[in-house]
């Protein structure tokens, strides 16, 4: 039942895919979603065996590579950790696959996108249930490809080609250094199971790695590598440009990518690799600033957008901010129940943004829309449950993940430990701000489309709205049901030895004994932001645009999203796009064309051109060209016999 779970998508993926055409479109969406349907029902089994009866389990299903010291084989690995992630992929995935028979009903690839979302679903089962480094780098370039091929599903759009290839090669970048660590790892231990790492890293724990005269301590040396891996998949600062533009495919996409698959495998590796972090604690702050500052940066973003997507889409970086800084401070089972709250109440409302685009014909400028919410009243039901959890309001599912996570951080009680618990705290206040901004400005107010638009709004088919009824409730009880097992007292029995914490580094048994002040900021933070929304969008609806022209330049910073992208476009793309057109013009055309076919064919035109010359048609040019012959013949003749 086990394998069956995650080899469902597959299959489902592969009939879809090659026999959409004799199935039908129906026939490959009961195919698809029928598979995860059954995959997600499964899934809770998985966990109650796995994490709850304590029957962690590898199931091995062949040999994969034996060449020399590397053997590895394909082996399906179940314990808390990867059963956690099983539900969250399975449950989400069946939701967007259902949601997408009604959101995708026009369009005429259904099949192929219906094969695409089952694809990636096993791609992220196979990297969640990896039990060495290279299957793992498997199932990551897996989810790299599909979500590819579903950025830019819409292939004839420019844009979403520009941005599938944006996503693909920003990766690109991150999966470089998650190469090198695995490289790195293989040469430390001589192995890249997850088994025979974490059974030797005690003993590695102050192994040096040599490197151009210079002796680096080798543990920091591989987990930075391997996060700047995470760093790529999980849009953290410095390689999150890509997130934002995944914008151009189609909603589900996003729900898909954004909320339980690809982003957060990031945050898994991490956690997966809690053995190796513990005993890198240079490793361990590098990834609690970056998670702290990403947190922050995308919050800050967020304010200005005014796609409602891309609101949500830098809404997800800035929480995957909040569960990066978790596990940087030692608190993977507060990360972890992050990304399981998360994945409900986020993925609600990527599609509840779908169905508000789907209402408004296409619509995705909130300042074009405003006044509808009578009449999709289910939709914005829905998305004020989305919100109020993403806000951390009692007693919603990210009031106790996303509080855990900064009473952690505080916990700690180190500097980097400090930083993050205030950088999210601000995040927090910015959160809710722009959450009830993009709830005002969606529906609230007098409407801002134009009359044929507002005429045609309405409802979406229950197709679409009754698989968020599974989102709704996670967003609501899913905080509450598993805070006890995550981060309460059962967690050292829930995760067993899924996750390794050292004892100076539990961070989670501090987060139990802070302040009370430190238990109540976040939320009178979360309070005052969704306070200074209302006051300036419902009430003062004037400051906000009489704030960004008093503040032009700060505004323009925020709107830019902090000028990155145009910073690489300036610092790394241009000059390469310069060089690639001097070796193009100078070297290829130049010189390999110039002097080998180009040049070749040239000359040999040339010559012909020049001999062709000869040929003039007139009889007495041909006469006395062979009388011009018969002489040089005659002459050689008397004068090689003469020498004779």
């Amino acid at each position: 039942m086990f394998v069956l779970c995650i080899f469902l998508p597959l299959i489902a993926a592969f009939i879809a895919g090659l026999f959409g055409r004799l199935i039908g479109d129906r026939g490959a969406q009961y195919v698809t979603c029928g598979a995860l349907i059954l995959s997600a029902l499964i899934s809770p089994f998985i966990l109650y065996d796995v994490a709850i009866l304590g029957h962690a389990r590898d199931v091995p299903l062949m040999t994969w590579i034996a060449s020399g010291d590397l053997e590895l084989s394909w082996a399906l690995k179940f314990d808390a950790l990867s059963a956690v992630m099983i539900v969250v992929v399975t449950v989400v995935s069946a939701v967007v696959h259902v949601y997408s028979v009604g959101y995708m009903s026009h369009d005429p690839s259904k099949p192929r996108f219906m094969a695409y979302l089952s694809l990636f679903t096993f791609s992220m089962l196979m990297l969640v249930t990896a039990d060495n480094l290279v299957q793992m780098f498997f199932g990551w370039e897996g989810v790299g490809v599909c979500s590819y091929l579903l950025i830019g599903f819409w292939y004839h759009k420019p844009s979403a080609n520009d941005a599938a290839i944006k996503a693909f090669l920003v990766n690109r970048v991150g999966d470089f250094g998650f190469a090198l660590g695995i490289f790195g790892t293989f040469l430390l231990f001589q192995s890249v199971s997850f088994t025979d790492i974490f059974a030797a890293v005690p003993g590695k724990a102050d192994a040096k790695l040599h490197f151009l005269s210079w002796d680096f301590h080798a543990m920091t040396v591989l987990c930075l590598l391997l996060f700047i891996g995470a760093m790529g998949k999980s849009a953290q600062l410095g390689l999150h440009t890509w997130l934002p533009d995944a914008m151009e495919g189609p909603t589900p996409v996003s729900a898909l990518i954004h909320a339980a698959t690809m982003v957060t495998a990031g945050v898994f590796m991490v956690c997966r690799l809690s053995p190796m972090f513990e005993y890198a604690p240079t490793a361990l702050a590098v990834v609690t600033v970056v998670g702290a500052t990403t947190a922050l940066f995308a919050a800050t973003v967020g304010l200005v957008q005014n796609d409602i997507k891309r609101v949500i889409a830098y809404s997800t970086c800035s929480q995957l901010g909040y569960m990066f800084f978790a596990a940087g401070v030692s608190a993977y089972g507060a990360a972890m129940f992050h990304l399981f709250t998360h994945a409900f109440f986020k993925a609600l409302l990527f599609l509840c943004a779908g169905s508000v685009i789907h209402a408004m014909s296409d619509e995705q400028d909130m300042r074009r829309m405003g006044g509808i919410w009578r009449k999709i009243p289910v939709t914005y039901g829905f998305m004020w449950v989305g919100s109020l959890a993403l806000a951390g309001m009692p007693f919603f599912a990210g009031f106790y993940s996303k509080d855990i996570v900064l009473e952690a951080a505080y916990g700690a009680h180190s500097g980097v430990g400090l930083y993050a618990y205030w950088l999210g705290c601000a995040a927090a206040f910015l959160t809710a701000f722009y959450s009830w901004r993009l709830l005002i400005m969606t529906f609230h107010g007098a409407p801002r489309a134009d009359h044929h638009t507002m005429e045609h709004v309405h409802e979406s088919p229950w197709i679409m709205l009754g698989p968020l009824v599974v989102l709704v409730i996670g967003a609501v009880v899913a905080g509450k049901l598993g805070y006890n097992s995550f981060v309460g007292d059962a967690r050292v029995d829930f995760w067993g030895k899924a996750i390794l914490v050292l004892p100076q580094h539990d961070s989670l048994e501090a987060a139990h004994h802070v302040p009370l002040w430190v238990k109540l900021l976040p939320l009178v933070m979360a309070v005052s932001g969704i306070a200074l929304a209302y006051v300036m969008y419902m009430l003062r609806p004037a400051w906000p645009v009489a704030l960004a022209q008093r503040f032009q330049g700060l505004y323009q910073f925020l709107l830019n999203k902090w000028y990155f992208d145009e910073l690489y476009w300036n610092v790394l793309v241009e000059p390469a796009l310069r060089f690639g057109r001097v070796l193009w013009k100078g070297g290829d055309g130049a010189i390999i064309d110039g002097l080998g076919p180009d040049g070749v064919a040239g000359a040999t035109k040339a010559i012909s051109r020049r001999t062709s010359l000869l040929q003039t048609g007139y009889v007495y040019h041909y006469a006395f060209a062979m009388l011009i012959g018969v002489v040089i013949l005659v002459t050689w003749y008397l004068l090689t016999r003469k020498a004779g």
